[in-house]
């Protein structure tokens, strides 16, 4: 694609900004659109160093355009040419966001004491604008430099800007400190150090912003028209200290699976773990409970659109007809993802009369009793896939031959999963059996076409047991080279 090309007149219109070229000449596009050789012929180090150096040269350039802003506000320019304020104007010529245009009117004013307004005119009102600047004379050499960036400037103006009266006589020093810091910190590090300084000089303040943050505090969530649940929240230093802390391990990458990484986006792990945390929660007895009974995920189906299923051509099932609703967010699930869910859940029967009335409630039946579990743990671990690395969740107990089909409640026709694997078996349709105790899976066609099973379970325990059988068994019980144990034949 040949990239855009601009021309530029060097006598700019009126109430126009003129565009000033920063490539050298060995750096700009030929007529027909592509690069000179001259940077295909740089060595590494040349092209590391030129990158830098350009790198000083736009934040250098940067500290010119804020004298100009700066002088243009001293002028009152905005008024001139019929804006607010400068901001406003600054924003319309460079065609930026209204921060982006608040934030370099403010750090220009700051950088460049000596402008103020001109005599008899006064300085105006902008309610957009955050609180009153301060000198930074320090942090305007370093931009001058080219040492620190914009966005270090804008940390340091916030964090003097905030400083209460009793304190600004430490100003200066406040400022030679966060300049140093900036020259060798990214703008992030930067304003935890920054934050840090407040909590120092201004404890008071600190709590108040604290205090501040806990009412400003706000959780949204609202079911889109695709039926997809959207959550927006602001949360306070604690809550959402307490949010990260819980998610970060559930949410991190799958371990690789034959040299392939977790194909899962940042935000899809995020997604995964949050649903893993709610697991987590609605498993435990320490949520409040409503009606007497602990918070629960409810879904509703008709029974004979939960059993029937159609054969796959590699082997597996899917649920076909009708669907589930869910009594939360009154949205509807396929019978394949409810047959997944049912698993492992307390069942609840209930006879429906024509008008949907309940006729009769039968009990609740779990699933996989505590017993079971118990010995599924032991005999798979969290998860029984094969190689599988424990991932975090709550291990879920899935039925080989469904309930929904008559499969038994019992350890020889369940084993443990994750989350993961557990929607893994469903979706792609991977069978299990039981081989003398030890669940084996065999892959569907697309996976693996020879369809060889795989070992599953505890492996390496097993595994360890036979190697170090000849060590442990005296030599006239062990049986003859060459062949196994009998009860592994």
């Amino acid at each position: 694609m040949t990239p855009l090309m601009t021309t530029q007149d060097t006598t700019p219109a009126a109430g126009a900004g003129a565009g000033v070229s920063a490539l050298p000449a060995w750096d700009t596009p030929t007529p027909g659109g592509s690069w000179a050789p001259a940077v295909d012929s740089l060595t590494d180090e040349e092209l590391t160093a030129r990158i830098s150096e350009v790198e000083q040269q736009i934040r250098q350039a940067r500290m010119e355009q804020l004298r100009l802003i700066a002088e243009a506000d001293r002028r009152r320019l905005h008024a001139v040419q019929g804006a607010r304020s400068t901001q406003v104007w600054l924003k319309t010529l460079l065609n930026i966001d209204g921060q982006d245009a608040t934030t370099r009117v403010r750090i220009a004013t700051a950088t460049n004491a000596t402008t103020v307004p001109a005599l008899g005119e006064d300085a105006g009102t902008d309610t957009t604008a955050e609180p009153a600047t301060v000198d930074l004379p320090a942090t305007g050499e370093a931009l001058a430099e080219g040492v620190i960036s914009l966005e270090h400037a804008r940390v340091i103006s916030r964090c003097l800007t905030r400083l209460p009266e009793h304190t600004q006589h430490r100003a200066a020093e406040i400022e030679r400190l966060l300049v140093e810091n900036a020259c060798r910190q990214c703008p992030r590090d930067l304003a935890k150090l920054a934050d840090r300084v407040r909590y120092i000089i201004d404890a008071d303040g600190a709590i108040q912003d604290e205090q501040a943050q806990f009412e400003s505090r706000e959780l949204h969530y609202a079911t889109a028209r695709d039926g997809m649940l959207v959550i927006k929240a602001r949360l306070d230093r604690e809550t959402g200290a307490k949010f990260v802390t819980a998610l970060r391990p559930l949410a991190a990458p799958r371990p690789e699976s034959d040299g392939v990484k977790d194909p899962r986006t940042v935000g899809q792990r995020n997604a995964d773990g949050l649903s893993t945390l709610l697991d987590l929660v609605l498993d435990t007895d320490g949520m409040p409970r409503t009606g007497g009974q602990r918070p629960h995920l409810t879904v509703t189906i008709d029974y004979t659109d939960l059993k029937n299923q159609l054969p796959t051509s590699n082997g597996g099932e899917i649920a076909v007809g009708g669907a589930g609703m869910l009594e939360g967010t009154g949205q509807y699930l396929s019978p394949q993802t409810i047959r997944r869910i049912a698993c492992d859940c307390d069942v609840l029967p209930m006879v429906l009369g024509g008008d949907s009335l309940p006729l009769d409630v039968g009990a609740s039946q779990r699933t996989a009793p505590t017993h079971i579990r118990a010995a599924l743990l032991v005999r798979d671990g969290v998860c029984a896939f094969p190689e599988c690395d424990h991932p975090a969740g709550t291990p879920q107990a899935h039925h080989i031959v469904h309930w929904v089909d008559g499969g038994p409640t019992s350890v020889n026709n369940m084993v443990m999963l994750c989350a993961h694997h557990h929607r893994t078996i469903h979706n792609h349709h991977w069978n299990i059996e039981l081989q003398r105790g030890r669940p084996m899976f065999t892959p569907p066609t697309n996976v693996d076409p020879t369809r060889t099973p795989r070992p599953g379970g505890k492996s390496q325990p097993a595994t360890h047991h036979h190697a170090l059988r000849t060590l442990t068994t005296p030599p006239e019980g062990r049986p003859p080279a060459g062949r196994p144990p009998a009860h592994t034949r």
